[in-house]
């Protein structure tokens, strides 16, 4: 089968090129799948560009499009099974993380739906009876929706769901390392009724396809999630054409543990927040940072557990972790450690592959632990997105503060403790989009993800997120005109 999408329409790349898709647990060939080009991309594009000007897509009601994300939403359950073991064997992850994906999917889906018939628009107070003054909320446009590879079904539901709710076309293009479960999303919204042209799906690397859908003028607004460089040169690209632009590129993001913290429930989120997917989270818990006093026995016990974690395939019910999504990505791990090492970081634990003949041909890392670590070194500062955990002291709410900010990103942070006001101060004080109070990962459909800093721009997800996808108009309607005589002679 092909596995572009342009236009209502399944189709080979127009240069007859593939890739193979490859397991990360054993470097097995999954799926052989069309790479398009930027005649691909264009082709695309002016499918969406028609979709939105003239075809009927434009004149469906919120409601119609509300029931088609409901739809979907079922869809996605149905086929529950089927997306999770895709979703698996295409990043490595745990199969119950998987599904765990995928009923998130749902939720969002199912939570753009509602937001679809809710009317945002507003009556505005002109100050005269005769005018009628009102603020309307349209689509944008045609709009390039790019995904990363750690949660490539997740992100580009964060994208698609509230950009349908909104009325836009649009383009998608998956990570071209982790395609598998972003075709069968295209598949489940062409059952579920979504007219040809209205979602259309790329396969293929950044450079061409990437930069095709940023530079194009036919393209009104681009969503990216990924890496800090690749952001800034989508923003660097898009000026060009002065479009709209939503980034979410990452963070470096710190777990605040203070001595009167819940010990056991500290150390449990500690290692989740870390090693969950191999680290390959961009909301990652990597910098911990622990009062003083609780330090010593902290990371004894987070070392003595992180040894503990099961590597495996992430098909196999006893797999704690999986392996890392490539041999490129691994490699890059594998320098930041040799970087912490050479900054004088202790290494505690991991710090190599592991030595199991069954683990030999995948891409895996054991999770590594960096104790005595400062906030001026590379490994604490720049976001590994891998299996690296590095540990940093402090004595005082103040100087705890100073180190959660000590950061170019500000995605995500947490805070433990007892102390309900000293919970709030520091939540208060932390410049992150999203701060855990005795908690660490999860996130609400209804609630705006994102993050300050260079960790991006605009938001996904809640109220802010279909207004991503929203122009606001303003339509102001004199009711009674009569003549001004201002240039009477």
């Amino acid at each position: 089968m092909s596995t572009l999408f342009i236009d209502g329409r399944w189709t080979s790349a127009s240069a007859g090129a593939t890739r193979e898709v490859v397991n990360p647990y054993d470097q097995s060939v999954i799926r052989t799948v069309d790479e398009g080009d930027s005649a691909d991309a264009n082709a695309a594009i002016r499918a969406a560009r028609v979709a939105f000007d003239d075809s009927q897509w434009g004149e469906w009601t919120a409601r119609r499009r509300s029931r088609l994300l409901h739809r979907i939403a079922e869809l996605l359950q149905r086929d529950r099974a089927e997306i999770a073991r895709l979703e698996t064997l295409d990043t490595g992850k745990t199969l119950v993380e998987s599904g765990i994906d995928v009923d998130d999917v749902t939720a969002v889906f199912e939570y753009y739906a509602a937001q679809a018939e809710s009317d945002p628009g507003r009556l505005v107070d002109a100050g005269n009876p005769a005018v009628r003054s009102r603020v309307v909320y349209e689509p944008v446009g045609v709009c390039a929706l790019i995904a990363p590879w750690n949660y490539p079904l997740l992100q580009m539901s964060w994208k698609v769901a509230p950009a349908l709710a909104a009325g836009n076309t649009m383009v998608l293009k998956p990570s071209e390392i982790t395609p598998l479960t972003t075709i069968k999303l295209v598949e489940l919204l062409e059952e579920a009724g979504t007219p040809p042209g209205v979602v259309n799906l790329v396969l293929g690397p950044g450079d061409p396809v990437g930069s095709t859908l940023v530079e194009s003028p036919q393209v009104d607004l681009v969503s990216f999630t990924g890496g800090l460089e690749t952001g800034r040169s989508i923003m660097s690209a898009a000026a060009g054409t002065v479009k709209r632009v939503a980034l979410e590129l990452g963070g470096k993001n710190p777990n605040i543990v203070f001595a009167d913290a819940d010990f056991e429930s500290a150390i449990d989120y500690a290692l989740i927040a870390v090693f969950f997917h191999a680290g390959q989270v961009c909301s990652a818990g990597t910098r911990l940072v622990v009062e003083n006093s609780l330090h010593e026995r902290f990371v004894a016990e987070l070392v003595k557990r992180a040894e503990r974690i099961k590597l495996g395939n992430g098909l196999d019910s006893d797999t704690e972790s999986g392996p890392l999504v490539s041999a490129e990505h691994r490699a890059k791990v594998e320098r930041y450690v040799q970087i912490g090492i050479e900054e004088g970081a202790w290494l505690l634990a991991g710090g190599r592959r592991p030595e199991e003949p069954a683990l030999s041909q995948g891409f895996f890392y054991l999770p590594t632990v960096f104790d005595e670590c400062r906030s001026d070194m590379r490994v604490v500062q720049e976001e590994t997105f891998g299996p690296i955990m590095t540990v940093e002291r402090f004595s005082s709410v103040e100087e705890a503060v100073r180190i959660g900010n000590d950061t170019t990103y500000g995605l995500a942070g947490a805070v433990w403790t007892s102390d309900t006001r000293k919970a709030e101060y520091v939540a208060r004080k932390l410049r992150h989009g999203t701060v855990w109070i005795n908690d660490f990962g999860p996130y609400l459909p209804q609630a705006e993800w994102g993050g300050f800093k260079r960790s991006g721009v605009g938001r996904e997800l809640g109220h802010a997120g279909l207004a991503e996808y929203q122009e606001a108009k303003h339509i102001y309607e004199n009711t009674a005109p009569e003549p001004q005589r201002w240039f009477a002679r």
